[in-house]
């Protein structure tokens, strides 16, 4: 098990090693895409990468690391930056979450588009993109194809966002406060966050991180609401089990009707994820360590996704179809003009 998993893990850093310097080239894209990506076309042109003597090495890549990640990325957050915001963006900031989240669940339901991917497109958009992706993924075990999905999605709509959003906001003659607040509330990823507030202006820039950092803190109760989900879903379905005279359930089933101990229901990778940004806000880590530690979870999350790209299957993708894709439209139009809207009546 141990050499299966070095050789796994072997594949996914050569992928790694590949898509970190082209996401810093291309800041647009960024590392985790082209993750992904990279990994799904070396499982394609060599199939052989698909084969289970390397599945160990990419189940903990996708798993462990991810669950790392989220540790090492919480060292970004500071509660003083985020207590600066001010209550008076945390109603935009509110309420697009709740646009995006309830978007999901009602446009999911309309297009058929359910479960894990319905989620993470969701998560996705009412948060910080590919970053709640994968604490959400490494909360709930989302399948390949829904991530890839997810991610894809998000990309599509940073990519238009960063292209738009400059040009709208001169338009409208937004100030940089209000620019920066749209820009971090409407727009996914950090780095389009960056890209897209300091090419309308620098306060606008500065304003537009401090929002998307409060913005991130939200992962806190979500993920730990999923985990719940899960866990109740998981305790019907041994109760169902049960009703229809299947007897009595095994172990593993034993398990799940058990009461649950705290750490199945906080998933661990969380309270690091909080302890990280205690430390930050507490002064104990360094200014210098920043960027380092950035990297850091830039290179994991990148790892982590590569992995689950050397795993996928591109029936998967097709399969799911196009609905996926107009489920993101849906849910970044709703937050972009809902951001707007919010703006102009507080």
């Amino acid at each position: 098990m141990a050499a299966s998993r070095l050789r796994g893990l072997a594949i996914v850093l050569v992928i790694t090693a590949a898509a970190v310097p082209l996401g810093r080239l291309v800041p647009l894209v960024g590392g985790p895409v082209f993750g992904i990506l990279l990994g799904v076309i070396a499982g394609s042109v060599i199939p052989v990468l698909r084969s289970d003597a390397w599945r160990p090495g990419y189940d903990f890549a996708s798993k462990t690391l991810l669950q790392l990640s989220i540790v090492v990325l919480g060292t970004g957050l500071s509660l003083q930056q985020v207590a600066q915001v001010g209550v008076s963006s945390l109603p935009v900031m509110l309420g697009t979450l709740a646009l995006a989240l309830g978007g999901a669940w009602l446009f999911g339901r309309l297009l058929g588009v359910r479960g894990d991917t319905q989620t993470l497109i969701g998560v996705g958009t009412a948060i910080c993109g590919g970053s709640a992706i994968a604490a959400a993924t490494a909360a709930i075990g989302a399948k390949r194809s829904s991530v890839a999905y997810a991610l894809a999605t998000i990309f599509t709509f940073n990519i238009v966002a960063v292209l738009t959003f400059p040009p709208l906001g001169h338009l409208l003659g937004m100030s940089p406060e209000a620019f920066g607040l749209w820009a971090g509330t409407a727009i996914n990823d950090t780095s389009s966050v960056v890209a897209a507030g300091y090419a309308y202006s620098q306060a606008a820039g500065d304003q537009a991180i401090v929002v998307k950092l409060t913005r991130s803190l939200t992962l806190i109760p979500i993920v730990l609401t999923l985990a719940a989900l899960k866990i109740r879903r998981e305790n019907r379905a041994a109760r169902a089990l049960d009703a229809v005279g299947e007897g009595s359930y095994d172990g593993a089933t034993a398990s799940i009707r058990k009461p649950l101990p705290w750490r199945k229901l906080v998933p661990l990778f969380l309270i690091g994820f909080v302890a990280a940004a205690g430390l930050r806000s507490a002064g104990a880590v360094p200014e210098s360590w920043l960027p380092g530690l950035s990297l850091t979870g830039s290179v994991l999350i990148t790892a982590a996704l590569a992995a689950i790209g050397l795993s996928l299957r591109p029936s998967e993708l097709r399969d799911a179809g196009p609905r996926p894709l107009l489920l993101g439209a849906i849910l970044w139009a709703l937050v972009t003009v809902g951001s707007l809207g919010l703006q102009s009546f507080s």
